[in-house]
């Protein structure tokens, strides 16, 4: 096939004709998966070594969420540095970062792949990759012709970096040379919720605002705190971490403040407190509805007055701090029962942000699932690991109550229950390896908000129980190799093992 004038045309104006449009760059890949006649066609941003797909057709949902890493999948590293067209042979020995998320193909390889990578200028933007099921499928097409369709794409997609960047500063045109190292948190989500939130973190990271970031337990508020931070003037300076619910009462106010010399028992010299590690950036106060009343007045001064005090000095030291705050308490419901201060609570509620819960995210949960099972691929040194269709529906049916710390535990946990079943590299993750810790197998009912959570220590036991026997089956009730397979020690496994029951 070679491509005529008037297709060729037609193409660059389907290309352009819906860069302003929401959808823009699912019609920019649709478009070019119907002109080409492929199985599989994705379009990959490129930024800080690695590829994150925009849109994608013919692929699995969850690749979506995927973060393909170049370190980790060397067709793409070699797409990124090949600055041409790429055709890899049907036998290639390199995998296919696609080989079985293709739904209803997952047992199946992908055989014909064309990789084009796309810049602006001498910088490396993304890629289009062309997969399809058939050998030859791309054969008719010249490399001359593939350079046209990469140039026509690359020239739609930065006008649409562009323009998607002045609508959300969260989608940036790759502009910095290639092979840099990542330095930021991204957050994974498409839900309107989750746009959301992210439009009002660039809003108020680009002050110096103090925020109260509320959510249930397990929704990424930490994140969205290093996405302020991130996003704000203070970037280049410290993010200091402290988790309130972990201070006991003795050593809290020396945590936040510092102490001096022989200020207490135990004081055998100064150190610093939180404020002062902070200075010129940001602190992240977690759980900071667990503080005492009597530590709560001392942090409301701070935050008037800008200057703090060491346990133990008269003098006063000047900070320049911004704070964040987090919590998954109602704390306006805590101030009227009189367990938080209200000057306090408005001090840190200049611009409060709410973390949706999960369950309110739809597909959002496909994309997570996609993130952490390349995430436990790549530390497993697995070649694939892929969802079933019915792992897809079991994923969207459950309500999640531990939101995407759950999510993120269950996957990892379902690999291990995967390839504890069936020992090899290609993992196909079923409903059920998720359905043994505690996610239901039917569907929630449309008038249930949330799923009956199980005895979370129960439900830990029980699948310890679960891969301890399996492991001990696999390997022929050998306690060492188990151990080997489980990436524990001997001795540990032997006592959890007594503990649980499992061995007399």
């Amino acid at each position: 096939m070679s491509f005529s004038v008037n297709v060729l045309a037609k193409i660059a104006i389907e290309l352009q004709s819906g860069i302003g449009h929401q959808d823009r760059f699912q019609r920019l890949i649709t478009t070019l998966r119907q002109v080409l006649d492929c199985d599989a066609s994705a379009l990959l941003r490129y930024e800080t070594r690695q590829f994150i797909p925009l849109a994608i057709d013919g692929l699995a949902s969850d690749v979506l969420g995927r973060r393909f890493a170049l370190e980790a999948h060397p067709r793409l590293e070699a797409i990124a540095r090949a600055g041409d067209v790429v055709r890899f042979p049907a036998d290639s020995d390199l995998p296919d970062p696609y080989d079985g998320l293709i739904p209803g193909q997952e047992t199946l390889k992908v055989h014909a792949c064309i990789g084009l990578p796309l810049f602006a200028g001498q910088n490396l933007i993304g890629a289009l990759t062309l997969d399809g099921l058939v050998p030859d499928q791309f054969d008719t097409f010249s490399d001359e012709e593939l350079r046209l369709i990469a140039a026509l794409t690359a020239g739609a997609f930065n006008n649409a970096l562009l323009i998607a960047q002045l609508e959300n500063q969260n989608i940036l045109p790759a502009a910095a040379p290639a092979f840099e190292k990542a330095a930021h948190t991204e957050m994974i989500g498409l839900s309107v919720g989750m746009t959301q939130l992210k439009k009002e973190i660039e809003i108020v990271a680009a002050s110096d605002l103090n925020v109260l970031i509320g959510g249930e337990t397990g929704t990424g508020k930490e994140l969205v705190a290093q996405a302020i931070h991130q996003g704000s003037a203070r970037s280049a300076n410290p993010l200091i971490y402290l988790n309130c619910a972990a201070l006991p009462e003795s050593v809290a106010e020396s945590e936040l403040f510092g102490h001096v010399k022989g200020a207490f028992t135990g004081a055998i010299s100064h150190r610093s407190g939180k404020f002062e590690m902070a200075d010129k950036g940001t602190l992240f106060l977690d759980e900071i509805g667990e503080l005492s009343l009597a530590l709560q007045a001392k942090l409301l001064r701070v935050l008037q007055y800008g200057d703090i005090q060491r346990v133990g000095d008269d003098r006063s030291l000047r900070v320049d701090v911004r704070v964040l705050a987090a919590t998954n308490r109602d704390l306006r419901e805590e101030v009227l029962a009189g367990r938080f201060r209200a000057d306090l609570y408005h001090r840190l509620s200049v611009f409060p942000l709410l973390v949706p819960p999960l369950r309110e995210r739809g597909e959002d949960v496909i994309l997570l699932a996609g993130y952490f099972c390349e995430q436990c691929r790549v530390r497993l040194g697995l070649t694939r690991v892929a969802l079933s269709q019915r792992a897809h529906a079991l994923l969207l049916t459950y309500a999640w109550p531990g939101n995407v710390r759950e999510l993120e535990h269950a996957i990892h946990r379902a690999i291990i229950l995967a390839r504890a079943e069936r020992p090899g590299d290609n993992i196909v993750l079923e409903a059920h390896h998720i359905a043994q810790q505690g996610a239901p197998e039917r569907p929630v009912q449309e008038s249930q908000s949330v799923a009956p959570t199980p005895n979370l220590r129960h439900a830990t036991e029980d699948f310890q129980r679960t891969v301890i026997h399996q492991a001990l089956t696999q390997n022929g009730h050998n306690w060492a190799a188990s151990a080997r397979a489980l990436d524990i020690d001997v001795a540990n496994l032997h006592r959890l093992a007594k503990r649980l029951g499992v061995k007399p």
